[in-house]
């Protein structure tokens, strides 16, 4: 099992937010941070190395992070989230990572305590997705294994195929957390 210094947590953040209207990662959140930097801190109060994908154009600190974060810039971003986690796990290769746990800056509201429960079953050899009521959502935590085939994803389907060519290595934890499926794809969300 991985100890959280073995783990790299990507925030995956250089999407276009078409569905959104605007660019959802500067939409406020209730407290009053914006929701990329919601998702940011809910990653970095759990893994100690967590990297931000963005656009080559993005400025961190307008979008709500901060100054000293790690940033990760994706040249192919508009080609689909695929190329921004190939972007994110290029930039972890070098690392002594045993895996990486993928999140996605649009979920704000995953609870610690999910995030670490994944983090204890994960290893260079498996893949740890939680699932509540049956199904499965976000983060998803891939073991090094797996970080050949995540760099030749293409499109905008992320890394879902990657789970159904190797079921034997998916770890399904069940988790009482909505978080998990509470992705802010409309502005009506944020609410919630």
């Amino acid at each position: 099992m991985a100890s959280l210094s073995q783990l790299v947590a990507l925030v995956l953040a250089a999407g276009s937010s078409r569905r959104f209207g605007s660019d959802k990662r500067l939409a406020r959140l209730s407290d009053g941070r914006t929701l990329l930097a919601a998702s940011f801190e809910n990653a970095h109060n759990v893994f100690f190395d967590v990297r931000v994908v963005l656009r080559l154009e993005d400025e961190p600190s307008h979008l709500g992070l901060p100054t000293d974060g790690k940033v990760v810039r994706s040249t192919r971003s508009g080609e689909g989230m695929a190329h921004s986690l190939a972007a994110g796990v290029s930039a972890v290769l070098d690392s002594n990572a045993l895996a990486i746990a993928v999140l996605l800056g649009d979920m704000p509201r995953i609870d610690s305590a999910t995030l670490r429960a994944l983090a204890r079953l994960s290893t260079a050899d498996n893949i740890v997705v939680p699932s509540q009521n049956g199904k499965r959502g976000h983060p998803v935590i891939f073991g090094r294994n797996f970080w050949p085939e995540l760099l030749v994803l293409q499109g905008d389907t992320g890394a879902r195929d990657l789970l159904l060519r190797h079921p034997h290595h998916v770890i399904e934890v069940a988790v009482p957390d909505a978080g998990i499926h509470l992705d802010i794809d409309h502005p009506d969300r944020l609410e919630q």
